[in-house]
Formats: structure tokens, sequence, C-alpha cells
């Protein structure tokens, strides 16, 4: 009788799982080294000797990484290198902390002539560089500069026009004008349509008022509002009067300058409240603070008019048809906060991760009888641990570069197109890179075991600082959800019409790879040059998205529910419509 001809697909399972199996036996159990098999990897007796068979040019490395603008960042460094009575001490009140930070940023600006908000808008990559140089010194000094000049500042020169330009720019720049972003409300956070702060416009005055109109609208979490800030950035409801039994009409949330204290002293302006915070779980340096407005009079002036405007009669203008298009517009030019959080959080990966691995490094413990003790880096656990982090650190650098470059060139052209790519890009980094920092700032430091544990070597400050990344500037589910509805909308798109000709085009772009060559996934190709290959990483990445999408079951293209899907992304992003 004949036997059947063995399956080559289940033998060549049974070789990879022995082969798995083999290795992980030999990471548990090691065999014995002999000096004459020259097959084994030898155990280095120090970390010097480790260091000493490195073959890198770190010097080219680091300027390679560090690019254009090292120059800058070390300036920043060396600046507060002079300065101990500017570092930031392990033990210090949160009081203190706040006055020293914004001794900090007063230095860097006034003494050391670092001026980054010019930066903002001609060189964002430039801006981001010294963020990055000046988060590496605090934390909390990072997050109080972007608040001075991404948030407060971004806001009056991107939502304004020239008279506002003019007015503002050198008062923020050289930090005569300290300000705050009042968005986020006690009530409303992620959904902004939903704020409930009230505009409303007086035509016997030309003044809008500013209110309050319950707890729930009280803004909160406002950094620089607590102590330091001059002014703030409200954005609340405008409501113009109108001559019919409503009264009001309801144009949409806009933003608007509201002076909060007096310009030489630290008093409160008259309808101001304003509540400190309090201590928070990290970035203590930073005076977050609670505004309550209580019939607040501004010049009609300081509305921010650059997408509405309000005439000297009352009159609303805009050249956006619509409160959602004005809205996402506004939006649309704050994004530059959620790129400069990506870029800040892969920074923080690299302090962590090279804390961590030059610990495991110089670290030694255990090893073969009567020898050195081994480099707890040299141990498979431990490289399991750190190296993804280390790959991963370098794949965020260069795709937050490419994140700032994209938005270096939207600001400057203004295409709709890139402005759309920009926002959900921002929104799906953000959301991955603080996400991965988050978690791995806890393997960081159980990687360098009870030592990790001591303030001074700085995870405990890192990753508490670092936690309200995955919150601000948009909650990281709210955003993934972003993301997914707008690569369902995309993928709808490609659909329109349901023909066989519109899928079969579709496929083809999507998959043009796999028509002419097996399947990777099938294939099993092995060969390190081509799973290395950037090519076939690519179009794997692109297969598995495209099979997340064909398992989103029954995608509704009704009108009614896409109408719904929109507003619904647009307002929170929290959900979209299946059926």
């Amino acid at each position: 009788m004949q036997k059947p001809s063995p399956d080559p697909t289940a033998e060549e399972d049974s070789h990879s799982a022995g082969r798995r199996i083999e290795r992980l036996s030999l990471h548990l159990t090691p065999l014995a080294i002999s000096p004459d098999d020259h097959r084994q990897i030898e155990r280095l007796e120090c970390a010097k000797a480790a260091a000493a068979k490195l073959n890198v040019d770190t010097k080219s490395l680091s300027s390679y990484m560090r690019g254009k603008h090292r120059e800058i960042q070390d300036k920043v460094m060396d600046y507060f290198n002079k300065r101990p009575d500017l570092q930031t001490p392990v033990e210090i009140l949160k009081d203190d902390h706040r006055e020293l930070c914004m001794r900090q940023l007063t230095g860097l600006v006034r003494e050391a002539g670092i001026r980054p908000f010019r930066y903002v808008v001609e060189d964002p990559a430039k801006y981001f560089a010294i963020l990055e140089a000046v988060g590496s010194v605090d934390m909390s000094l990072g997050i109080k500069m972007g608040v001075q000049y991404s948030l407060w500042g971004g806001s009056v020169i991107n939502l304004g026009t020239k008279k506002h330009k003019d007015k503002y720019f050198d008062g923020i720049d050289n930090l005569e004008y300290p300000g705050c972003f009042a968005m986020t409300e006690l009530h409303h956070g992620s959904n902004v349509q939903g704020l409930q702060t009230m505009a409303t416009f007086d035509p016997i005055t030309d003044e809008f008022i500013i209110d309050t109109p319950n707890d729930g609208a009280i803004k909160w979490w406002i950094g620089n509002a607590a102590v330091h800030g001059k002014f703030a950035t409200v954005f609340a409801k405008l409501m113009l009067p109108t001559h019919d039994k409503r009264g009001v009409s309801d144009m949409g949330v806009h933003a608007f300058i509201v002076p909060i204290r007096d310009l030489k002293t630290p008093q409160t302006l008259p309808g101001i409240e304003i509540n400190d915070c309090g201590h928070k779980v990290g970035l203590n340096g930073v005076d977050n603070g609670a505004l309550r407005f209580r019939s607040v009079r501004i010049p009609r002036d300081n509305l921010l008019n650059r997408f509405g405007d309000v005439s000297r009669d009352g009159k609303y203008t805009s050249s956006l048809p619509s409160i959602n298009k004005r809205f996402a517009a506004t939006l649309g030019e704050l994004v530059g906060g959620r790129v400069g959080l990506a870029y800040s959080s892969g920074s923080v990966l690299k302090i962590a991760g090279t804390i961590a691995i030059r610990y495991s490094l110089l670290r030694q413990q255990f090893g073969p009888p009567k020898q050195p003790e081994v480099s707890i880096l040299d141990y498979q656990s431990q490289q399991h641990k750190l190296m993804p982090i280390l790959a991963s650190t370098y794949a965020f650098h260069f795709a937050t570069l490419h994140l700032v470059e994209k938005y270096s060139e939207m600001k400057k052209t203004h295409d709709e197109q890139l402005v759309a790519d920009v926002h959900s890009l921002s929104a799906g980094l953000k959301a991955y890179v603080t996400s991965y920092t988050a978690k791995s700032l806890s393997i960081c430091r159980e990687a360098c075991g009870g030592h990790g544990y001591a303030a001074v070597n700085r995870f405990g400050s890192l990753r508490n600082d670092h936690d309200i990344f995955q919150t601000f500037e948009g909650d990281n589910t709210v955003l993934l959800q972003q993301v997914a509805g707008d690569l369902l909308k995309q993928y709808k798109e490609k659909f329109q019409g349901g023909t066989l000709s519109v899928t079969w085009n579709y496929l083809r772009e999507s998959m043009n790879s796999y028509l002419s060559q097996p399947n990777p996934v099938t294939a099993r190709w092995e060969s390190e040059d081509h799973l290395r290959d950037p090519k076939f990483q690519l179009d794997a990445f692109r297969l598995n998205r495209l099979g997340f999408l064909l398992a989103v079951p029954n995608f509704t293209t009704t009108s009614k529910c896409c109408c719904q899907t929109s507003q619904a992304l647009q307002t929170s992003g929290k959900f979209w419509c299946l059926e």
C-alpha cells in the first residue's frame, strides 16, 4: 500500500516550532561555554569590554538624529548647565516649582535670547526642536512654554487677523503678556462643540459679554491660569441678538481674547473668578486653574475673527457657510499642539530608554561559576524588555519628524488635502506614541530594579509628568476612533457606486504588489533580505489595514447615517455608525 506523501507545510510548521522550543530551552538553561567553541556568543567580562567591541560612530549618528536644529538645542542645554539655580531639584514644593518654572522660561527668553514664538509659524520644526530640549530640562517647563507660545500665542496668530498680531505678538514673545488657553470646561473636554460658556454681543456698547452660565461651564485645568496668566483665549458660543421670539442666535464656538489680571499686579479683573486646581499627579510646575466669568465685557475687536466676524451693527459674516465648517477650520488651526505632543512624547521615550539601557549595560548580576558577573543587558529577558523600546524610539523619531514636515508644509500652503492628512496623522501618532511611551516608562523602571525606584533617576517624575499626555490635546480613545472614522470614510469613497469596476480598481490599487507575486503570508518567505525590504513591510501594513477595514460589518452608506456619523466625529469622535 502506497504511503501518503508528507505535507510540506506541516513539516515546515513542525521544524519552525522545534526551533523556537530549542531557542527557549537554551535561554532558560544555557549551555556551558567551551573556549574552543567559536560558534557560541562569548560572555563578556564587563560592560567596559562590551563598549570596546562596539563599532558605531556615535558622533555622526547623534548628529544625524538631531538634525539641522541641534545648535539651538545645544544653546538651550548650555544655558541651563551654566545656571544650576534654574535646575529643578528632586524635592520641591508645588508653589516653589511653579515660580522656578516661570523663572526658567523667563531666563530662556530674556537671558539666553531664545525666542520660540517667532518659530511657531515661520519654522515649526525649529520650534519643536527647542521644545524637545526644554522638556528634557523639566517637563513642566516644556508644557508651560507650550501653553504660552503654541496654545495662547498660537491661537492669537492662527485664529486672529493682522490687528491681533500687531497688538499682541511682541508681548507674547517677550513674556510681558503671559496667557492661557481656556477651552476645556468642567463638563466638556473632548466635545468642544458642547461648550456652554457664552459670548453675547451688545450692539449698544459694541462689546461682547462673557458669561459662565453654570458650574459645569467653568473653564477647568487651564494652564497658566492659577498664578501667572494675564490673558486668556476663551472659547465660547457666540450669541447674536435677533429681532424675533428667540432673542438670540447661536453662531457656534468662537475664540475671544479676555484679560483676566492686571498687567502690573496679580490682581484679578472685575467679573473674573480664578481658583487653583491644586496639586496634581505630575507637571506641578504648571499652574493649572479654573476660570469663571460673570458678565465680563470685552471690546468687539477681541473676537479672533479669522473665520467669522461681527460688524458694528451686529451682522455676522464668514467665508465659511456653516457652523460645522467654521468649527472644523478653527480646530484645524490648533492641530499644532497635538503635533507637539506626539513629538515630545517620543522625546520622553528617548530619555527613559537611554537611562534604562545605560544602566543595564553597567549593571552586572550573576554569571558562570568563578567567572566575572554578566552585564544584565546580555540577558535575553532584559533585551526583550528594552530592545523593542529602542527600536520603537527610532521609529517614533522618524515618524514624528515626518509629521512635523507635513505640518510645516501645511502652514505654508494651507492645502485642504494636506490639512486633512495632518489632522488624521497627528491624531493617530499622538494617541499611539503617548500610549506606548506611558507603558514603556513602567517597563524601563522595572528593568532598572530597585535603583529605578529612586526619584533621582527620573523614572517616577517622567512617568507622572507624561501620564496626562494621553488625555490633553485629545483623549487617546477619541483620537483613535477619529482615525478609524477617517479610514472608513476613505474606504467608502473608494466604493462609491458599488459597481464591479470600482471594487476591482480599489483592490488593484491596494494590493498591486500581490497581484504579481505570491502573498508573503502564504508564501512564508523568511529570508532576511525579504523581511527587511521596506516595500514588503509597507505592503504588509497595507494588507493588514485592508483586512481590518474589510472586517467592519455592514458599514452603512445611507445619507442619514453618514450625516450623523460626520456630525458625531466632528463633535466628539466617540463613535461611528454601524448596522
